[in-house]
């Protein structure tokens, strides 16, 4: 009769992967094996996951591991990123003498909650005007802002930061021409945002789909203001009218606290909010994690 011989034999083959899981979803599916081990046969296979807190990952509702390994994070939030591993314990058997070899894989999973940027806009017109001096430059001024307000109103988006000066631009073949150079930002934060959220767990979907909207109503209210300046076939536009071509639009992201965004860190999620990361905080709405050496969490908001 042979004699069964256990042989402890540990190899350890360290594979890293980041991955990012947007706030409030499922992280993918981690197998604990790579591909060129699944394709083969696995005898007496054990999977041990272990968390970012460096305990084993058993009796947490969030955390769903199948029997045959496959982990899976629901409702992912700020303090479930970290490291999470998982070591594969199999055997090796010899045929001809049943000899035994446990062989130890780890693989090694960076998991980040991130979210999706804040939007809002920057925007720039110019109008022409008789003067730079009277009052009629103000009344358009204000007649523009109303305009605007009440075009997006409804979607609980508001017009903040709006400012105009005057300048005398050279215009081939018709001299100095005196303009309104017009600024302002379009914000996804009026007053009474939070009432529309439909549910939603942080309302991030809702208000960048309004602003989204917002945006293209804008859009199109200064193209049909060109429209009127092109087809004007008598050119009898009023001295003070939108100037073509000079609508200009920027989106400027931020991020909400406890995230930012790091490009060279987080490559593979470069436009994300991704979270701030032990040492780091963010307090407000920025794009910037700050240095703070006390902090050992994720998604930290403060410096102690």
């Amino acid at each position: 009769m042979r004699a069964w011989v256990l042989l402890s034999a540990v190899l350890w083959y360290l594979t890293r992967v980041k991955l990012y899981v947007k706030l409030h979803h499922n992280s993918p599916i981690l197998v604990c094996m790579d591909l060129k081990r699944a394709e083969k046969e696995t005898v007496d296979p054990t999977y041990l996951w272990v968390g970012p807190n460096e305990k084993p990952l058993t009796g947490n509702n969030k955390i769903n591991i199948t029997k045959t390994g496959k982990l899976m994070v629901k409702d992912f939030l700020e303090p479930l990123s970290g490291l999470y591993t998982c070591t594969l314990s199999y055997k090796t058997v010899k045929a001809e003498t049943q000899e035994e070899k446990v062989v130890k894989q780890r693989y090694d999973f960076m998991i980040f909650a991130y979210r999706e940027p804040d939007y809002s806009y920057q925007m720039a017109v110019r109008f022409t005007t008789k003067s730079c001096v009277g009052k009629y430059n103000d009344l358009l001024f204000r007649l523009l802002k109303k305009i605007l307000h009440n075009l997006i109103a409804d979607l609980s988006c508001h017009i903040i930061e709006p400012s105009y000066k005057c300048h005398f631009v050279k215009v081939p073949k018709h001299g100095l021409i005196p303009e309104l150079f017009i600024a302002f930002q379009v914000n996804p934060f009026a007053p009474g945002w939070k009432g529309k959220c439909n549910e939603s767990v942080d309302c991030q979907d809702n208000t960048n789909h309004n602003i989204l909207q917002a945006r293209n109503r804008i859009e199109e209210f200064f193209r049909s203001q060109a429209y009127i300046f092109n087809h004007d076939f008598n050119k009898t536009l009023p001295a003070m009218h939108f100037v073509d071509h000079s609508f200009q639009i920027v989106r400027i992201d931020s991020c909400r606290p406890g995230f930012g965004k790091n490009e060279g860190l987080h490559s593979n999620c470069a436009t994300c909010c991704v979270v701030c990361g032990p040492e780091t905080f963010s307090p407000d709405v920025d794009v910037t994690c700050q240095t703070c050496v006390s902090i050992q969490i994720y998604g930290a908001i403060s410096c102690p």
